[in-house]
């Protein structure tokens, strides 16, 4: 029986656990939490992702190695690739890891991305933004998500500020500015491509985001074929460029109908999770597929899905287990603000349909907020 280790514990682990059970697989988890929710479901390794005594044993276990978040130190990733096979490939999660590396690569595949530039020391950020222009924001390079390690600025006056808030990282994590972008609406393509180089994408998702964390995602996203073939074109040079294997996310921003690239997630991805009811395959037994070497599933989607989701603690279920089309996770968490607990998925035969689905999970559960901009593309 196959073993497939994973790097990292959190929901993510958990629904690749859960996707490979119908195939048959088994699973080692190894995160540097003894309660990570992933051990729920999988035997756990215990130990720092640079503990080389720790990796030794998570790999003399599996098969294959894969990872459920982008933080992950790639080193930790390169030294697993002596001892078993590691997909994605060390390379991507180190370009995905470093938003400078991760936007020259877009501008080098000609896919294009907001203004940007490194920044190193306080006079190169009042040079950036004197060319950038404002709004503009700072960034860390690495470790940031769900809206963490950026600091917004609005005219030239905030530059102290970022600073203050930032710069200590300069000389750690590094620092890039990006020019804002005034964007419609935020998209995601979800794509897979095998180890043959089979290559697969789901289709276009519209995304909502609260406080920089996601709050809901619509599929199929109501824009033109011309620009979701675009969007899938982007993905596809991405993953032939860096030998990609396994299931990543592009997120982009539409304005005046251009795409521009955000950022590239290296794993099975949070806009992705309707995919779970919504398609043929889901993107979590996908990227199995992909890195075991198997067949591809069909990324057809089966109706139309809206994937909502809950951060800090789980609405009541009972409020939306009654909804045909309704589908409830909870990944096992203890509340806590700002922590993804859980995601509900909706699913219905046509647009019209989902929208007055939406209205009723949305009226039940007190999130009228939430659902009311996906009810509003749906019009």
């Amino acid at each position: 029986m196959t073993t497939v280790g994973i790097l990292g514990g959190g929901q993510l682990a958990r629904m690749m656990a859960l996707a490979g059970a119908p195939l048959g697989l088994r699973f080692l988890v190894m995160d540097t939490a003894a309660d990570a929710c992933a051990g729920q479901f999988a035997p756990m390794v215990v130990g720092d992702y640079t503990d080389q005594e720790a990796l030794a044993e998570f790999a003399s276990k599996v098969d294959v190695a894969t990872f459920d978040f982008e933080n992950v130190p790639s080193e930790s990733a390169q030294w697993l690739t002596d001892h078993v096979p590691v997909f994605p490939n060390p390379r991507a999660l180190a370009t995905a890891q470093d938003r400078l590396a991760e936007k020259t690569l877009f501008r080098q595949l000609g896919i294009p991305v907001p203004e940007f530039a490194a920044i190193d020391s306080r006079n190169q950020l009042d040079a950036a933004i004197a060319t950038i222009g404002t709004p503009c924001i700072l960034k860390t390079r690495r470790l940031g998500y769900d809206g963490k390690g950026q600091f917004r600025i609005r005219t030239a006056a905030d530059a102290a500020a970022a600073w203050d808030a930032l710069g200590a990282q300069a000389g750690k994590v590094g620092l890039i500015l990006e020019g804002f972008v005034h964007f419609e609406r935020e998209l995601s393509v979800v794509a897979v491509r095998g180890r043959d180089g089979e290559f697969r994408t789901w289709p276009l998702t519209e995304n909502w985001h609260v406080d920089g964390v996601l709050s809901a995602s619509l599929a199929p996203a109501t824009v033109d074929a011309a620009l979701a073939e675009l969007a899938a074109s982007h993905a596809r040079k991405l993953a032939e460029a860096l030998d990609y294997v396994g299931v990543f996310a592009l997120e982009l921003f539409c304005r005046n109908g251009e795409l521009l690239a955000n950022e590239l997630a290296p794993r099975v991805h949070n806009s992705g999770h309707w995919t779970i009811e919504g398609s043929e395959t889901s993107q979590f037994q996908n990227h199995l597929r992909a890195v075991l070497g198997l067949p591809l599933g069909d990324t057809r989607m089966v109706g139309h899905a809206c994937m909502l989701n809950w951060i800090g603690q789980m609405p009541d279920a009972l409020a939306l287990l009654g909804e045909p089309g309704g589908h409830w996770h909870d990944y096992g968490k203890l509340p806590r603000e700002g922590r993804k607990v859980g995601h509900a998925t909706v699913r219905a035969d046509s647009p019209a349909a989902l929208a007055t689905a939406l209205g009723r999970v949305g009226e039940r559960l007190g999130r009228q907020s939430q659902v009311a901009p996906v009810v509003a593309a749906l019009d």
